[in-house]
């Protein structure tokens, strides 16, 4: 993966039509911002119920995007991350189909995931109250198959999600296809989301669990056999992302936000330093994603105190829902048909109050920590909450993914805020300091000073906190040695 900074975006939420609209807008608009390029679900269908994240076909886009060849074609424009939905499948898919018609008979039996498969002797109350679930209530539903029997079938996050068992023959064949489709069309890098619950074992918690990262391990040698990096998606507790980021290749900086949140709102650096004393460098950073601004990753677990203390967390979640003047309320929790209610559904834009020189400080921020910063393309141009698309479709996260037009992205590219943020992109991508030694300069925990240096480059960050003043100075680059802030 090249040091650059990433776009994570929807090929049709991005004033395009296709993945040739994609390709066009990386060699004009786009041109020399990123270094990477993950595309959301771009599988069919791209509006299932999970906005892609449900997939009928795994191995067939979206005619209305286009096909591999086209997507071959990007990927030599631009080094292209995609998702490997390792968990589940759609229940409309083929498969899905002929198992409900033909039960136990069908050839894709041993594909899904049932009750007994996990529990076959029965579960005690405290088996189903140990199982870790991204939503309040027990991951199974009931299908009735075509004999007039039903099955309690595993869906972890919604009914049309229809977990597999990926270690069966099925399940690892399955996969295996899909790695091989990637390869072909140029993939170097994929995504294994939902990852952290794709095996279940009787007594544990079906959550990160040993056999997890035995399966992980397993699936990334074979990804990384044909050229293709990993990353692998957990939303956790701080120190448990630790413990995970030692063992994969990739892992998302996913306490970055609320931190950032903390130190602009309350002033003080205290506990985003404690983090990027510990925090893992095989990070992708991020501020703002398809999902919502994750609170479990800072929060405490089970007795043991978080990056931030719960009673300041709380703080700050009330302060995004005022910043927002409580739009993100309408779209967080149990508001909105929400899988994940440990995530505040809010643009980051949004969630800072609109502030565009706070909003300039947490990119700065983001740009200067360790890790490949990856920018979401609702906050590339400072997007504000779709309460018009939230009232729509009534789904909390939609508030954060908003269609933009053609004559939208033209609009937006014009934004003062906007054109800084590419000037500030384009350093970040070529200045050399940013390939060296990164620095963690102390003065007080109202200034936030980091510094890197390779040889005789550097590149220096420095924010006082109190006069919400911030400078970025360099080494000489492009002629100058600064960035103009104002």
């Amino acid at each position: 993966m090249k040091n650059k900074i990433q776009l994570i975006t929807y090929v049709d939420r991005l004033g395009c039509k296709n993945l040739s609209d994609l390709k066009s807008l990386f060699q004009n608009e786009f041109k020399g911002l990123f270094g990477g390029l993950h595309i959301l679900p771009f599988f069919y269908p791209i509006d299932g119920e999970d906005a892609g994240f449900d997939p009928i076909d795994h191995q067939l886009i979206d005619p209305r995007l286009g096909n591999w060849d086209d997507l071959k074609l990007l990927s030599d424009e631009v080094d292209i991350m995609a998702d490997l939905i390792v968990n589940h499948v759609s229940a409309k898919s083929t498969a899905f189909q002929d198992y409900l018609q033909k039960g136990k008979n069908s050839e894709y039996a041993s594909l899904f995931l049932s009750y007994e498969t996990v529990f076959p002797n029965g579960a005690s109350e405290a088996d189903l109250l140990n199982v870790y679930r991204p939503r309040p209530s027990f991951p199974f539903t009931t299908f009735k198959l075509n004999d007039g029997s039903s099955k309690l079938i595993w869906t972890t996050f919604t009914s049309n999600q229809i977990d597999i068992d990926v270690n069966s023959k099925l399940g690892t064949k399955y996969l295996e296809s899909i790695l091989n489709t990637f390869q072909k069309a140029g993939i170097t890098m994929i995504r294994l989301d939902a990852a952290g619950y794709a095996i279940k074992k009787q007594g544990t918690s079906c959550f990160m669990i040993d056999e997890t990262f035995e399966f992980i391990s397993k699936l990334s040698n074979q990804a990384k056999a044909k050229g293709i990096d990993v990353l692998v998606e957990i939303h956790s507790y701080y120190q448990t992302q630790i413990e995970i980021a030692k063992r994969v290749d990739y892992v998302y900086d996913f306490a970055l936000p609320v931190l950032v949140l903390d130190t602009l709102f309350n002033k003080n650096t205290s506990s985003l330093k404690k983090w990027l004393a510990v925090s893992p460098r095989n990070a992708i950073t991020v501020l703002d994603t398809h999902d919502g601004i994750g609170i479990v990753d800072v929060g405490s677990e089970n007795g043991k105190p978080g990056l931030i203390d719960d009673a300041i967390l709380n703080e700050i979640v009330n302060k995004i829902h005022n910043n927002s003047k409580k739009e993100s309320l309408k779209a967080t929790g149990a508001a909105a048909s929400n899988l994940d209610l440990y995530q505040v559904n809010c643009t980051y834009f949004d969630a800072l109050g609109k502030d565009e020189k706070a909003y300039f400080m947490a990119r700065a921020i983001q740009f200067f920590v360790p890790g490949v910063p990856q920018v979401y393309y609702v906050g590339l141009f400072a997007g504000e909450n779709d309460m018009d698309l939230l009232e729509k479709n009534k789904v909390g996260r939609d508030i954060n993914r908003h269609y933009y037009t053609k004559n939208e992205i033209n609009s937006n590219l014009e934004k003062p805020i906007v054109k800084k943020l590419f000037e500030l992109m384009l350093l970040r991508n070529n200045h050399p300091a940013f390939n060296g030694e990164f620095k963690l300069i102390e003065i007080s925990d109202n200034i936030l000073n980091i510094e890197w240096t390779l040889n005789n480059e550097w590149a220096e960050l420095f924010i006082d906190l109190e006069k919400m003043n911030m400078e970025i100075k360099f080494s000489a680059f492009n002629n100058k040695t600064k960035l103009i802030i104002d």
